[in-house]
């Protein structure tokens, strides 16, 4: 009874079907989890097992075949703007526009964009981009394009950020640094996270819980929760706690 009392996000019996001209496809069957405020959840899985298809449904940019999902809104966080906010694999941004305005552009939307500003200067500090707010996008890599994309979903005080695979185009070392500044940033912000990966160890260094899909169609067919301190880093990466989580999520999906 607790648990439920304290849920946030609610996805129950969630399947997502494709119509061809000759067949049907299952993309995703029977999910169902809950979250709780605050946690950072990883969806890992193999390629093509439904992973985005879900988050996708969670933001409310698909509809389900059959299922719900429920979010509940925090009406207590006077400071919030959108319910939700969202990190894709590339970084989309402006390029006719400086970083900041990029970062800014939400609250543009909705005529706050002067007001914004010094949150936005906050979270361009926190993402490690500060000194490059009036730079143009084609002037920063793709780790720091990547880092302003996560200001502007942070800017508008989301309750919930998703995240679909935001690292897997970009190198390893930088990748690595920025599972660190997520989990700071995770910290800092207080926001509930759900990240979609399907590589395994990236899963295990962020999650709190790790929900590992199938192949497709895509079932929830374990669940790990993580028990290593934070921050994770390369250190946790070698310890054999970490391995033995990895070892056990790569079983459940018959490696």
């Amino acid at each position: 009874m607790e648990g439920a009392m304290n849920e946030f996000v609610s996805v129950n019996n969630l399947t997502k079907d494709y119509q061809t001209e000759s067949e049907t496809i299952t993309a995703l069957e029977n999910i169902s989890f809950s979250l709780e405020r605050g946690e950072f959840v990883t969806i890992a899985g193999p390629s093509g097992c439904g992973k985005s298809t879900l988050l996708h449904i969670i933001a409310n940019l698909l509809e389900p075949s059959q299922g719900t999902v429920e979010i509940k809104h925090d009406r207590s966080n006077e400071k919030q703007l959108s319910e939700l906010g969202l990190v894709f694999q590339k970084p989309i941004l402006f390029p006719w526009s400086s970083v900041i305005d990029n970062i800014l552009f939400p609250l543009e939307l909705l005529g706050q964009k002067k007001s914004g500003r010094e949150r936005a200067m906050k979270l361009i500090e926190l993402a490690g981009i500060k000194g490059f707010e009036e730079k143009w996008p084609h002037e920063l890599s793709g780790g720091m394009q990547q880092r302003a994309s996560i200001c502007r979903a942070l800017i508008s005080n989301p309750s919930l950020l998703l995240m679909d695979e935001p690292f897997s185009a970009i190198d390893a070392l930088t990748r690595l640094k920025l599972t660190i500044d997520l989990q700071r940033i995770w910290k800092e912000e207080k926001i509930t996270i759900i990240f979609v990966t399907h590589n395994i160890e990236e899963a295990v260094t962020l999650g709190d819980r790790v929900f590992v899909l199938t192949a497709r169609p895509g079932r929830l067919v374990w669940e790990e929760k993580i028990n290593l301190p934070r921050p994770r880093d390369r250190k946790t990466a070698a310890t054999s706690q970490f391995q033995e989580y990895c070892s056990k999520i790569y079983e459940k999906l018959g490696f």
